[in-house]
């Protein structure tokens, strides 16, 4: 099991209803996903699980065919990570991959009492895809996680 210390400031998890609001809503989601999909030095931590969650509801609201296309590219830009069946797709995914923040709308995840619980287990940040795109400050995280100098964005985010 990874300790909390080795956690990745670069590996990040959105929750399943942050991948769906990406797609169907934009707003502040796409945008925290643009960063995300906007550097290749960025990576998007989900496991099965946690896709599988989200392909339903997109699947539910949107049919067959778009949320089959959403799984296909979504799965080639994840870094995919195992858990344990039953455990929070979120945590376990942010938990097993390293990552440093996870992106959620679920307030029961951001919460204090959340908060306490994972501190000891888990060094990670809990946003809103809003506060995240509001703090994300892609110079500075590459000084802190590659060499050189930060290149800007070397992808395009809607590819």
């Amino acid at each position: 099991m990874p300790e909390a210390s080795e956690t990745n400031p670069a590996r990040i998890v959105a929750d399943a209803d942050v991948l769906v609001a990406d797609l169907l809503v934009g707003d502040s989601a796409r945008e925290a996903m643009d960063e995300i999909r906007g550097h290749s030095w960025v990576e998007l931590v989900a496991s099965n699980h946690l896709l599988d969650d989200a392909e339903a509801v997109i699947r539910d609201l949107a049919g067959d065919d778009l949320a089959a296309a959403w799984r296909e590219k979504i799965e080639a830009l994840r870094v995919e990570v195992e858990h344990p069946e039953g455990d929070n797709p979120a945590l376990a995914s942010a938990y097993h991959g390293r990552a440093a923040h996870v992106l959620s709308y679920d307030e029961g995840l951001r919460g204090a009492e959340a908060s306490a619980t994972l501190g000891s287990r888990l060094n990670v940040s809990v946003k809103t895809p809003d506060g995240f795109a509001a703090l994300f400050d892609a110079e500075s995280l590459y000084e802190a996680v590659e060499d050189g100098e930060y290149p800007g964005p070397d992808q395009d985010p809607r590819t």
